[in-house]
């Protein structure tokens, strides 16, 4: 006897087939929408965050309950069972109960009149299980459990326990007999696949979670992808942060030691450079975001430019600005400048007897800001940059192009050219963006 008007073994079959890809695309589709992920991975939901995650996956399925209904022989556009149970071991018995009353409207409307009790219950039964299981469990699931008896009594003669993977599968296939059997003994008010040959029906019963696992493996995926997207996101920033750390005590020990040689000599002056030396201390353990204006930035370098002024002199150190007004709302790292200018001065000016000029330049191409750092001192003679970094001339230059690495890649580029005897430019290229723009990098 056939409960569904022209329903085959082999429609049946063929079905099954179908749903599984049905359920796969769907799965898919969503996980590809920005806010679906944002409200699906969400650590906490309020009430309309998850009414709003509710409708991304009930309106293209309560629609394909109704092409059910419109759709000669397509029973694989109906997944309300499996989605119930998803939403049960996912989001709560509340939301499932909810869930499952809004598929069982189309099907309520063309006279199932127990869909919408049969869908209640099994959201209740879901939730709770969902509850029991934790999440672990849940989003470890697979159908293809360890189905051998040997392994498994061994394994629960050691340890005895309850195998919830087990449990999990044996539960959905029992959800499935019973709707199988409500709508066998209900006909025409539940639907159901109701297969001639016993074999047949085992495969419908064994497809509901195969159909739900393979919705949880392509969620899982995703889920995971995003656990290794943020884990790098921290090794980044740790790496920044370290870096960060690594130049302040650079700076703070190179000043300390002007100020120390001012002491005794010149104590107005020394007076002065600590006061500058407290500002600069203050933006510096101050929090701060990885990114400033670019006017913030030279406000930072015109404290130390200051300081290093008052210790060489201003006979002996001028500086030049040259900046495009346009650049000074660009976002750029902070603490980008002052290594490169310290280096100069250090390893530029201050081996020369009559010192020199520090000029700073800053101009907009097209969507990428240039900043230059040159100095007319003594050059790096056939040193090269990477080779700074073990002679203590370049340790700040060094820091500036990993942490232009670790935040643009191979979008930034980061220059050197010296001329022994005429000096070293030091120029820097990155993207232009502006503060609406920051956490976007």
């Amino acid at each position: 006897m056939r409960y569904i008007d022209g329903v085959t073994d082999n429609l049946i079959l063929i079905t099954l087939l179908v749903k599984l890809g049905v359920v796969a695309s769907m799965a898919s589709v969503l996980a590809r929408v920005t806010t679906f992920r944002r409200l699906f991975f969400a650590d906490k939901r309020n009430p309309r965050q998850t009414v709003a995650l509710l409708a991304f996956i009930l309106v293209p399925l309560t629609l394909g309950v109704w092409i059910r209904f419109w759709v000669p022989n397509f029973l694989a556009a109906d997944i309300s069972f499996e989605t119930v149970i998803l939403l049960g071991l996912l989001l709560g018995p509340g939301w499932a109960m909810l869930g499952g009353v809004v598929l069982a409207a189309p099907a309520v409307y063309h006279h199932e009149y127990l869909t919408l009790p049969f869908n209640a219950a099994l959201g209740l039964a879901a939730g709770f299980l969902g509850r029991f299981l934790g999440k672990e469990e849940i989003w470890s699931f697979t159908p293809f459990i360890d189905l051998s008896l040997y392994r498994w009594v061994r394994r629960n003669l050691i340890k005895p326990r309850i195998d919830r993977q087990f449990l999990m599968l044996f539960l959905i296939v029992a959800a499935e007999a019973c709707r199988d059997w409500l709508a066998h003994t209900f006909p025409h008010r539940l639907f159901a696949l109701l297969a001639h040959q016993l074999w047949v029906q085992i495969l419908v019963w064994l497809s509901a979670p195969i159909v739900v696992g393979i919705a949880l493996k392509v969620w899982n995926t995703l889920r995971i992808e995003r656990k290794l997207e943020e884990q790098n996101r921290l090794l980044l920033e740790a790496r920044l942060d370290a870096l960060q750390r690594q130049i302040n005590p650079h700076f703070l020990f190179n000043t300390l030691n002007s100020i120390a040689s001012l002491a005794r000599m010149k104590p107005e002056l020394a007076r002065e450079m600590t006061v500058k030396l407290a500002n600069i201390l203050r933006a510096l353990l101050k929090d701060h975001d990885t990114y400033v204006p670019l006017s913030e930035e030279l406000s930072f370098t015109d404290d130390y430019l200051d300081i290093e002024v008052v210790r060489f002199g201003a006979e002996k150190l001028r500086v030049e600005k040259d900046i495009d007004p346009r650049t000074l709302a660009v976002l750029v790292p902070s603490i980008l400048l002052q290594p490169l200018i310290e280096n100069s001065i250090k390893h530029g000016l201050e081996p020369r007897i009559h010192g020199g000029t520090v000029t700073l330049r800053s101009r907009l191409q097209a969507d990428r800001l240039l900043i230059e750092v040159a100095d007319d001192g003594v050059g790096m003679g056939n040193r090269p940059v990477s080779s700074l970094v073990r002679t203590g001339a370049g340790i700040g230059m060094k820091n500036v192009q990993e942490r232009l690495d670790v935040l643009y890649g191979n979008q930034a580029r980061f220059n050197v050219v010296s001329n022994p005897g005429r000096g070293t430019l030091v120029s820097i290229e990155i993207p232009a963006n502006l503060p609406d723009a920051r956490y976007g990098l």
